[in-house]
């Protein structure tokens, strides 16, 4: 298949390279300009990657989709017929922005925010959230194929996959935190860090990102796999979605405020569970 990918950051060419490997033509562009990757043409503009039978976007943030994706006559001269697939997390009322303007141009449009750092992106294991379309996402499907271990469709209106992503994120950060206070109170009480995270994952709280984020604190390791100022980035449209329903959530204010103070302290460029550090008042 003919896959279109625009925007070749750390997840963009982890999935670039393991479409390449599924046997597909890939043809990608970036903003940075930054130099090819084998088996991958580079293209000069984004309506160049528009033209192929499924065009994957994974950029950072809203703001990069609405100047690349959005500005006028982009969409309109994508190749009749393609599905779009934005796979980074973006906010709702975008999502709900870009439904209309494909629909506008005629073009499918899927959501398909991943669950997965780069390197699991790059082992070809990443968890797809999917929702558009059928029509849409059985055309895309091969894409979710090569880059990913499991597909899971969550609604016929992509926007119902951004939400999806945006409440796991949410979830991972308050699963940091949680840890790093239990710990705050275990410091000061001669309990080994280790011996009680031990215990927590072996009974109460067993699960991946207790497991994951618990080693990474655990060993100080806070080199970005996820930097934290994305980590606030979709801690906000956590926040924007929130006030959508209308509903406080308390939970979400106070890990937010925490991971905003982490940022500003200097470490928006650290893994996002170096709030964890931060918390815990320097402590590795």
């Amino acid at each position: 298949m003919d896959v279109g990918v625009i925007g070749l950051g750390a997840m963009g060419c982890a999935m670039a390279r393991n479409l390449v490997a599924a046997g597909h033509r890939v043809r990608a562009w970036n903003r940075s300009g930054d130099a090819g990757l084998d088996g991958v043409e580079r293209v000069g503009t984004p309506v160049e990657a528009l033209q192929a039978d499924v065009v994957v976007t994974m950029l950072a943030d809203d703001a990069a989709i609405r100047d690349v994706v959005l500005p006028p006559g982009v969409l309109a001269r994508a190749r009749t017929g393609s599905v779009h697939v934005v796979m980074s997390t973006i906010s709702v009322d975008l999502a709900r922005k870009l439904a209309h303007a494909h629909a506008a141009a005629a073009i499918g449009f899927v959501g398909a925010p991943v669950l997965g750092r780069p390197d699991v992106a790059a082992a070809g294991q990443l968890n797809v959230l999917v929702a558009g379309e059928a029509a849409a996402i059985e055309k895309a499907q091969p894409v979710f194929d090569a880059v990913g271990k499991r597909s899971w469709v969550l609604g016929s209106e992509p926007h119902q996959a951004y939400a999806a992503k945006i409440a796991a994120n949410m979830m991972i950060t308050m699963a940091i935190e949680a840890m790093a206070e239990a710990l705050v109170l275990i410091d000061g009480n001669g309990v080994a860090p280790e011996t009680f995270l031990e215990l927590i994952l072996g009974t109460l709280f067993a699960g991946r990102a207790y497991e994951s984020y618990g080693a990474k604190i655990l060993a100080g390791d806070d080199e970005p796999g996820f930097r934290m100022r994305l980590g606030l980035k979709d801690l906000d449209l956590a926040r924007a979605a929130e006030a959508a329903t209308g509903r406080d959530l308390p939970m979400l204010a106070a890990v937010r405020g925490q991971m905003a103070k982490a940022v500003e302290a200097g470490l928006g460029e650290r893994d996002w569970s170096g709030i964890a550090h931060f918390t815990r008042g320097g402590k590795r």
